[in-house]
């Protein structure tokens, strides 16, 4: 520390942009003391407005930015109660802005309450940094020095870490420690959920079933967990966002390559391996709570189940609300589970669980105290704004007097799809999994679950076709198990053709089907049709865990070309009924409102 003594050498290290961090990396310090020495000598950044009216009139929502330059600061002093609220930071490929929905929502209803609202991001290209969403906006990256700088300087009441993703919740810990009130579930209830050791103790107190798993630090650990838990396993960092370098893998060269290559694992990072439950069917639960505000109550917001089987990140697979093909008392079991966690981690807010179900069987994937992507579909679907109240939670108000004590059970369907950016990468192969990787998503609403479903193809394009020839290639696995599906788009008029396997299949089940080549076999084959316009819907299960290029060149082809494609027997049973109910009811609109209305009786 003796090196920055020096006032002048450390403000200039400030000014031109030095973290504590790094300043500490680089004099064999620590981040802690490198703050320490800089509050001994006051130096501290000041805060400059950025004028959004360009002088022209007063501009009522001032945007600042942090700098170590000499000058006074801008900060406009105010005696209100302040809250902060972290944002979700820059946003990438496969990480959901829904989260920044969340903060938008917080900040509206803190300003219900008659409290001034400060968003702290970093990304210019949200809703949340608008000039009209907050009191004050502060462009500041999401870290922990910039965090307490803003909190300190504005004097807050308390800070929302639950609203913008696992950015600001990583923070949550060090802000606690350092004097921040972070208001809503506490971030130890959080770091229970997030630590795996913690995580898995808390389900065998409670008696929830969870999937087989362990923990790895090193290649050894991960094979032997690998071999504990039994292939097919799935492997991921902890404390990521978005399911970001996360894997399915079926063996120890898999298991090798993913710990050597695609990940650094430690004991403060560990590699998590759980048993991957192959056709399990996975179910998002969204619920709120004010147990750790001092009440009493938990409600189910809302029970997605996927459409696909489990093994599609959460964020990219189709949903359906309420479930259309859950059993009844699996749906009890879930709600139960989801209540006694709740209580166990006295969840303030919003609270997000993800199940596998198989048979009877409902297992814990995990558990996330805190704002999910689901969240707007959610509120939208029941047109009961959950972000906003469970910001309002957050403040202490207890759900009864919020008017919000019963599950809402929609007698509508509400299907979610997700939209992807695979036509801005020709050639990027379209197969899901568990890394997220799509950019927005859109809602198909109707009586009818096939109805809503067909109605959130066509906004998410391309739409199903109504008439055409149908190609169909799968993996030997799924050959017997698409023989109904095929029998179905047959007995709708629907042309088939398909490549060998799959079409001898198809004909010895009684089914009409034109035979096509393979694209290293001649022609005619599937691309040629597609290049012509001669296919209308493509289902295309992958053969094995490596594509084949042939599969890769027709799905790439497909996005190409705007026709509907199915990678799963789920997808394509959908598009199926989805088909099939649009032909027998038609497309009726109706708006929203008219929805919400329904659900109140109006």
């Amino acid at each position: 520390m003796a090196s920055i003594h020096k006032q002048s050498l450390l403000q200039k290290a400030k000014s031109m942009g030095f973290s504590d961090r790094q300043i500490a990396t680089l004099v064999g310090s620590t981040e802690d003391e490198v703050r320490a020495l800089r509050k001994k000598i006051g130096l501290v950044p000041s805060y400059r407005l950025v004028d959004t009216c360009a002088a022209e009139f007063e501009a009522y929502t001032p945007y600042y930015y942090s700098t170590y330059d000499t000058g006074d600061d801008e900060v406009r002093k105010t005696d209100t109660r302040k809250v902060m609220i972290l944002g979700g930071g820059p946003n990438r490929i496969g990480q959901g802005i829904e989260f920044d929905y969340c903060c938008v929502h917080a900040a509206f209803a803190l300003k219900e309450l008659g409290i001034e609202t400060i968003m702290v991001n970093s990304n210019p290209e949200t809703v949340s940094t608008d000039y009209d969403t907050s009191d004050k906006l502060f462009f500041e990256p999401l870290t922990l020095e910039d965090v307490l700088h803003i909190y300190e300087r504005e004097q807050c009441w308390g800070a929302i870490a639950q609203f913008g993703g696992q950015t600001p919740l990583n923070l949550a810990l060090g802000l606690q420690k350092n004097g921040v009130n972070i208001i809503g579930t506490s971030p130890q209830s959080i770091e229970m959920a997030e630590d795996r050791k913690m995580f898995s103790a808390m389900l065998t107190k409670l008696g929830i079933p969870q999937p087989p798993n362990g923990l790895a630090t090193n290649e050894d650990e991960a094979l032997a967990a690998a071999h504990k838990v039994g292939y097919p396993v799935l492997v991921r960092p902890s404390f990521v966002l978005g399911g970001r370098a996360m894997q399915i893998v079926y063996s120890d060269d898999e298991v090798r390559h993913y710990m050597r290559f695609a990940v650094e694992a430690s004991p403060e990072r560990p590699v998590l391996v759980d048993k991957f439950l192959e056709e399990a069917f996975e179910v998002d639960v969204d619920c709120i709570a004010d147990i750790g505000v001092g009440g009493n109550t938990v409600v189910v917001g809302g029970m997605l189940e996927h459409i696909e089987f489990a093994g599609c990140h959460s964020g990219d697979a189709a949903m359906v609300l309420p479930p259309h093909s859950i059993w009844p008392e699996n749906i009890d079991t879930m709600r139960r589970y989801t209540e006694a966690m709740a209580r166990e981690l006295e969840v303030a807010g919003l609270m997000n669980v993800q199940f596998a179900v198989k048979g009877t069987n409902v297992w814990v994937l995990e558990v996330n105290p805190r704002a999910s992507r689901t969240v707007p579909f959610v509120s939208k679907a029941i047109g009961v704004p959950l972000a906003k109240l469970g910001a309002k939670v957050m403040t202490g108000k207890k759900l009864p007097e919020l008017g919000f004590t019963k599950e809402i059970w929609p007698k509508y369907y509400c299907v979610k799809e997700s939209v992807f950016p695979f036509n801005k990468f020709p050639g990027q192969d379209i197969l899901l999994g568990p890394e997220m990787r799509s950019t927005g998503e859109v809602m198909g609403i109707g009586e009818d679950w096939g109805v809503a479903y067909a109605k959130s193809q066509m906004a998410a394009a391309p739409a199903l076709p109504q008439k055409g020839r149908i190609f169909i290639s799968v993996r030997d696995s799924d050959k017997n198990l698409v023989v109904p599906v095929a029998k179905g788009f047959c007995d709708l008029g629907f042309e088939l053709c398909a490549t060998g396997g799959t079409a001898k299949i198809l004909e010895e089940n009684g089914i009409k089907v034109q035979f096509l080549f393979k694209l290293t076999e001649g022609r005619p084959n599937v691309l040629d049709m597609i290049k012509n316009g001669e296919v209308n819907l493509i289902i295309n299960t992958p053969a094995g865990q490596t594509p084949r290029a042939d599969e890769v060149q027709i799905r790439t082809a497909a996005i190409i070309h705007k026709i509907s494609i199915m990678t799963t027997l789920a997808g394509a049973n959908a598009a199926l009924l989805g088909i099939k109910a649009f032909r027998e009811k038609g497309l009726t609109v109706c708006s929203l409102q008219e929805y919400h209305a329904a659900l109140r009786g109006v």
